[in-house]
């Protein structure tokens, strides 16, 4: 039977219910996933003296073939992209500027350092979103940035910030496409705190000095991502999901919430809707923990999916930006960056496939057996015949067919670096 086929067979199976398969996959076509670009080097970037990874950050294996350069990274987006189905962004760091050999201090980083990132973007046709990066430096080396006793190292980083965000909107103007500029801090102590209310003071008082710089908020998104726990910052996090949420709704910025950044019995998904009622946006960065914050490669599994159908049943694709954040250096990177993206696409459009709206009403009246017959049901729905159909209308490789692509590159190009 051939991919057509197979869709039209799943196609009626799903307008039995309501569901219009065409626009579903007409609105998933429109929804960009920003690629982080931190997976394809192991989150080393290009500085000329680099720093080792630190904040609470470990990348773990030594598979062959990482990029070491621009052009590689640029070179090994491009073949995931061309894997992926949709028109998506990349994710940048502060710490992959190109500085030409010259050493320029992060609090020094200008938009002519993002150049070549541009120019790519634009003959590729992405978006570009951005971060300053707080962590891998000596003026990070105690744990602390924006909340540092010492405020000379506190004005640093303050610097950092403030020319983070003007190069995101370098790349918003540039580019016709807003950039979402979003800051994390791994600020915290190992043990427990003899006064947590000093260092969020601080806190507070250098975003009030970064976001009072003037940027122009058409071309640049402003975002402040929260933190559980990381190694070094057991104990305590000066950045906390509620500090940040109360932050974000008084000041107008958005809370980026990453899936890996909460207790681990804790779900994201539950706190989308409850958000979405007092900010008109918010962004996520998906990310698999694995017992801790361990940011393993996305897969298809339930929350994911919950995570979806929050967004969509909701009618909030408009209204929350979808990131990704893993890296393992234990598999292929490039398929790993194939393998997250594909999969964070795929629940959207599991999600787009539901019947949301017969299952909402089924819950009004109070109708909780065939709500959670139908919900059981719908989980072996013929959804990968159109996930098919979908790769090949869009022109990139169907099932795990792109696995060939990824052998080839490895093996002309990775393994030869």
């Amino acid at each position: 039977m051939s991919i057509k086929e197979s869709y039209d067979i799943a196609k009626r199976a799903y307008e039995k219910w309501g569901v219009n398969v065409d626009d579903a996959l007409e609105i998933l076509k429109t929804v960009p996933i920003s690629i982080h670009c931190w997976q394809g080097d192991d989150i080393a970037g290009f500085e000329i003296d680099q720093h080792e990874l630190s904040g609470g950050i470990d990348v773990t294996g030594n598979y062959p073939g990482k990029a070491t350069n621009p052009e590689e990274l640029r070179s090994d987006l491009e073949k995931a992209l061309s894997l992926i189905p949709g028109k998506h962004r990349v994710n940048l760091h502060a710490i992959y500027a190109e500085t030409n050999g010259e050493k320029v201090e992060r609090d020094k980083l200008e938009p002519k350092h993002f150049e070549n990132w541009v120019k790519w973007a634009k003959d590729n046709k992405l978006g570009l979103d951005f971060n300053p990066t707080l962590f891998s430096h000596e003026k990070a080396a105690d744990g602390l940035t924006l909340s540092h006793p010492d405020k000379e190292i506190r004005e640093f980083w303050i610097n950092h910030c403030i020319a983070s965000r003007k190069v995101g909107e370098y790349f918003g103007r540039e580019l016709g496409s807003p950039c979402l500029t979003n800051i994390w801090i791994p600020d915290g102590y190992k043990d427990v705190p003899s006064d947590r209310l000093t260092p969020r003071k601080r806190l507070k008082a250098s975003l009030d000095q970064i976001f009072a710089a003037d940027v122009n908020e058409s071309h640049n998104i402003d975002a402040i991502e929260s933190k559980l726990f990381g190694i070094g910052s057991e104990s305590y996090v000066v950045g906390s999901h509620e500090f940040y949420l109360g932050y974000a709704l008084k000041n107008n910025k958005l809370c980026l919430l990453d899936t890996g950044h909460f207790h681990p019995t804790e779900t994201v998904s539950n706190k989308i809707s409850a958000m979405l009622l007092y900010s008109d946006k918010l962004a996520l960065h998906v990310s698999r923990p694995v017992r801790w914050d361990s940011d393993h490669v996305v897969t298809l599994d339930d929350e994911l999916r919950e995570l979806a159908l929050e967004i969509v049943r909701n009618g909030a694709l408009d209204q929350v930006m979808i990131g990704l954040d893993f890296f393992d250096a234990s598999i292929n990177r490039v398929a790993a960056w194939t393998i997250g993206t594909r999969n964070m696409i795929k629940a959207l459009l599991y999600a787009l496939l539901t019947p949301n709206e017969h299952l909402k009403q089924l819950q009004e009246d109070g109708n909780f057996t065939e709500r959670l017959a139908l919900i059981e049901e719908f989980k072996t729905y013929p959804f990968g015949a159109v996930w098919d159909y979908y790769c090949e209308k869009m022109g990139v490789p169907v099932k795990e067919t792109w696995l060939d692509a990824i052998k080839s590159y490895e093996e002309d190009v990775m393994l030869i670096r």
